[in-house]
């Protein structure tokens, strides 16, 4: 049996129970029911990033999906990608933006599978899923009841819904609607796409200059999967931005990066907090091989040179501490 160290992008993870590989959603539903129903542990693993596994998995069964196939429907103005659970979402990405269509190219470079991308609303440099996603088919955990769930049904907010918070289930296939604007982009909501091509804020830009740019901008920061880049070797974003009222918001300095959410809450940079509680790029503890990027705001990679899970929560819980008593601030 092969350890979960091969297949996460940290590269942490003991030798599970047993490891199945389904190829479509009718193994999926059907691995996941025949699994349920024995009452052991399991796990549903798609690219492995943003998670982290013990070492001793001798009780966990996992179920890794491995899915592939995209179906487009086009109308006048929109264009439906129906995407299986096991697709790359990179790969998804430039497969739209290779075709012209519209609504994801910010969102170049993340890892993990299209599955995984509802769960925590992924998102970068001004877009998140959530804007595009249509429905969703789910094998619901509790009543086993094959569903589609529409985008209303799923209660985004930021990096979370309603799979993150607790509806525990299986994700067969996600739809997306995107939009053809003659080989542009949606307006960019990022300064930091639109300052690198020194065009104004809110511009529509060639989609594969967006791609070119946000590959860019990530690879800089180790953010894109390179086994030639060490900094790369991480479990994704460890940290979220903190949201705020708009009183607090007024407790730091008025330079400091933060977005407005609505009238009266506040995005506030995590990068910023840690750096600014004293956490410099590369932190680590002593006697800990686990370390923070070299290359990237600590809040979004933690590189791990190791093989227990326990330095990762040491560092993690350490660096939190640090915040809270220099900042004043969670971040989570």
């Amino acid at each position: 049996m092969p350890e979960l160290s091969n297949f996460t992008t940290i590269r942490v993870g003991g030798e599970p129970k047993s490891l199945l590989e389904v190829a479509s959603e009718r193994e999926l539903f059907d691995a996941c029911k025949q699994l349920w129903s024995t009452g052991e542990d399991w796990f549903i693993l798609g690219g492995g990033s943003n998670v982290v596994f013990d070492d001793d998995l001798s009780d966990l069964n996992i179920i890794r999906v491995v899915s592939k196939g995209i179906e487009i429907t086009e109308s006048n103005e929109y264009v439906f990608v129906k995407a299986q659970a096991g697709e790359s979402w990179d790969e998804l990405v430039e497969f739209c933006v290779d075709r012209g269509y519209a609504g994801i190219e910010a969102i170049s470079g993340v890892p993990g599978t299209v599955g995984g991308s509802p769960v925590q609303n992924i998102g970068a440099y001004g877009q998140e899923v959530s804007e595009t996603i249509t429905k969703i088919s789910f094998l619901d955990y509790q009543t086993r009841e094959e569903l589609v769930l529409e985008n209303e049904d799923l209660n985004f907010s930021y990096r979370d819904s309603d799979i993150k918070r607790g509806r525990i289930g299986a994700i067969g296939w996600v739809e997306f609607r995107l939009q053809k604007l003659d080989g542009l982009s949606v307006p960019m909501a990022s300064g930091q796409i639109t300052n690198y091509l020194d065009k104004p804020y809110g511009s529509q830009l060639p989609l594969q200059d967006v791609r070119e740019t946000v590959l860019k901008l990530r690879s800089s920061k180790g953010m894109v999967i390179d086994a030639n880049d060490p900094n790369s070797v991480s479990c994704g974003s460890f940290f979220t931005n903190p949201v705020v009222d708009y009183i607090k918001s007024l407790e730091f300095p008025e330079d400091m990066q933060k977005w407005k959410m609505n009238e009266d809450s506040f995005k506030l940079s995590a990068g910023w907090l840690i750096e600014n509680a004293g956490v410099e790029k590369g932190f680590s503890l002593p006697g800990l091989k686990a370390a923070f990027s070299l290359k990237q705001p600590v809040n979004l990679r933690l590189n791990c040179h190791f093989k227990y899970l326990r330095e990762t929560d040491h560092i993690g819980k350490s660096c939190r501490f640090l915040i809270l008593i220099a900042m004043g601030a969670v971040v989570l």
